[in-house]
């Protein structure tokens, strides 16, 4: 590849055969990602990262041996730098909210269009968060079954800024750098540096993780 960019390392988890080498095949089609290893469940992807260190785990979430929600879990303690996005279906709902709570970075769809899976991956290595809509809203639904905020939690909260709560807020809202920006009238770099002194001071890995934070602080209610 040209403009001497290091490659995004990506391991593929997938106990179907088919569904794993569909998925090398697209990734493959991307001169800047190189498929360093597979796997078929979440022990193997588990091993597979501390053997490889991958930049990204592309992670199923229902296999056999170990999930993918636990296999995210261990990954998280053994490889901080690997970053994971889980592959999802309409039926595995339930699972978000657990896997994002595990410190998954992402949700996609095996129904995803091949560029679709690219452009994910590319944002996952990136170091940002893919954060849909529907998941947001996820998570929302499951903050609203707490019954209080923690306020343990909450006290976390206590050195950031006025400015960094408002674009917490916002980003727990699902909003994206652009929108928070035309929101709060600044430009999008300076919503970025906010963002990253966000997650810095708050020992957070992502945007994912500064979501559920956000709701179980009690800065955002659900349906307010």
């Amino acid at each position: 590849m040209g403009g001497g960019r290091a490659l995004i390392r990506v391991l593929v988890v997938d106990d179907d055969d088919l569904m794993r080498a569909g998925l090398r095949a697209v990734l493959s089609s991307d001169e800047s990602i190189d498929v360093v290893g597979e796997a078929a469940d979440g022990r193997a992807a588990v091993d597979g990262a501390r053997r490889l260190s991958p930049d990204v785990v592309l992670m199923d979430v229902r296999m056999p041996r170990l999930d993918g929600i636990a296999a995210t879990r261990e990954l998280v303690g053994a490889a901080p730098g690997t970053r994971i996005l889980m592959l999802t279906t309409f039926e595995d709902d339930d699972y978000v909210f657990g896997a994002l709570s595990a410190g998954a970075s992402g949700f996609l769809l095996k129904r995803t269009r091949p560029e679709q899976l690219i452009e994910a991956i590319h944002t996952i290595a990136g170091g940002e968060s893919l954060l849909s809509p529907s998941v947001t809203r996820t998570v929302i639904d499951r903050m609203a079954r707490q019954p209080q905020p923690d306020p343990a939690a909450g006290r976390r909260l206590r050195d950031l800024t006025p400015r960094e709560r408002d674009v917490l807020e916002l980003v727990a809202r699902g909003l994206s750098n652009a929108e928070i920006a035309r929101s709060l009238i600044v430009e999008e770099s300076t919503v970025k540096t906010h963002v990253k002194r966000i997650l810095a001071k708050l020992d957070l890995r992502d945007r994912v993780q500064a979501v559920i934070l956000a709701y179980e602080t009690g800065l955002v209610r659900p349906g307010a």
